[in-house]
């Protein structure tokens, strides 16, 4: 158990630091090219924090453990908008940009409730995989055409976030040309340690690989998101800190889901369990951005605190369904209860703002 724990944790930590220089090297030869910043922070920053679900979906789904790669894509966006924006707006208030709320959380909420459409036949296949590809595509022009529109404001956040000052010499495109490379061996040497560990450690705990991809593995590979976000808002970069987040889950469903379902032999497999809860689950963490968004603009303390509730309440569940909990039907008629509560009094301060606007 001791081997299998290290591995993970290497693992772990050898797909964080090729994350790291896949960013590093990437951001830094795409500016000292003239790439502006903001389209740096939307594209390359965007891909590279997700590399480490990439790696590790990619690993799992060509191992036909198709449980784990749902798992981790699923965990991770739950993750990232329950956690990583709870635990931002409790270090500090995010104000919302006019953007994430009109167009970008209501197509995360869109591309949520179509892959739960997808997996409805109980399969992701090669077929599906290749719309969520296709719509990534539209997804990234869209996203470009949309960075030209930004103010001032934000295309000065990113320029102080995403723009190093790097001079087009052939000894620095070496350079940033040999961290790509490095990034890119480790994040695969990475996952195949981090996917190895995570089924033995399934094993040894008598859990599903679906359990630990919703669990570990999905807060291990977020782990890249959590910093820029934390930091971004520490900075009061707030557009940085919640499209970080958004961005992020909106590639996870179509990139590394979209990409794994193409490369898995047979399609990765949605049990009933799935769809019934954690799909479920995560459409309504993405519906749950909406009313939040529109309160005032912003994601107070006590809206953090809230979404950090739920993260806590939904792995207090997953870890007592995996174990067969005595407790379980309680726990359910506690979420039962909780969850529309909480949702109604968002909704209804919801529309406070939007008459005022009105």
């Amino acid at each position: 158990m001791t081997t299998t724990i290290f591995h993970f944790v290497a693992g772990l930590v050898i797909l964080i630091l090729g994350a790291d220089l896949l960013v590093r090297g990437a951001s830094r030869l795409a500016a000292a090219f003239g790439v502006s910043p903001l389209v740096i922070g939307l594209t390359i920053v965007a891909i590279g924090t997700a590399s480490p679900e990439i790696a590790v979906s990619l690993q799992a789904a060509t191992n036909g453990q198709g449980d784990l790669t749902l798992g981790n894509v699923l965990g991770s966006n739950i993750f990232n908008i329950l956690f990583i924006l709870g635990i931002t707006a409790i270090v500090a208030p995010i104000v919302i940009a006019e953007q994430l709320i009109r167009k970008d959380a209501p197509i995360m909420l869109g591309i949520s409730l179509l892959t739960l459409v997808l997996a409805l036949d109980g399969n992701l296949s090669i077929a599906d995989g290749t719309i969520l590809i296709l719509l990534l595509i539209a997804y990234m022009v869209f996203a470009l055409k949309q960075s030209r529109a930004e103010s001032r404001e934000v295309q000065k956040e990113y320029a102080e976030e995403y723009a190093p000052k790097e001079t087009r010499t052939v000894k620095n495109t070496i350079v940033n040309a040999v961290f790509i490379l490095i990034g890119l061996g480790l994040l695969v040497f990475g996952s195949n340690w981090l996917v190895e560990s995570s089924v033995q450690i399934a094993k040894i705990l008598g859990v599903s690989e679906l359990i630990i991809g919703l669990t570990i593995v999905s807060v291990g590979t977020s782990l890249p998101e959590v910093a820029i976000s934390v930091i971004a808002a520490i900075k009061g970069e707030s557009d940085i800190a919640v499209g970080n987040a958004v961005g992020s889950n909106i590639f996870n469903l179509l990139g590394v889901l979209g990409l794994a379902a193409l490369v898995s032999p047979s399609g990765i497999a949605v049990a009933q369990r799935v769809l019934q809860f954690d799909l479920s689950v995560m459409v309504f963490v993405a519906l749950v951005t909406l009313p939040i968004f529109y309160i005032d603009n912003r994601i107070s303390r006590l809206e953090g605190g809230l979404l950090l509730s739920y993260y806590v309440t939904y792995v207090i569940f997953v870890i007592m369904r995996a174990t067969n909990s005595s407790a379980l039907p309680a726990m359910q008629s506690f979420i039962m209860f909780l969850v529309p509560i909480s949702f109604a009094a968002l909704v209804i301060l919801a529309f406070r703002p939007m008459r005022a606007k009105g």
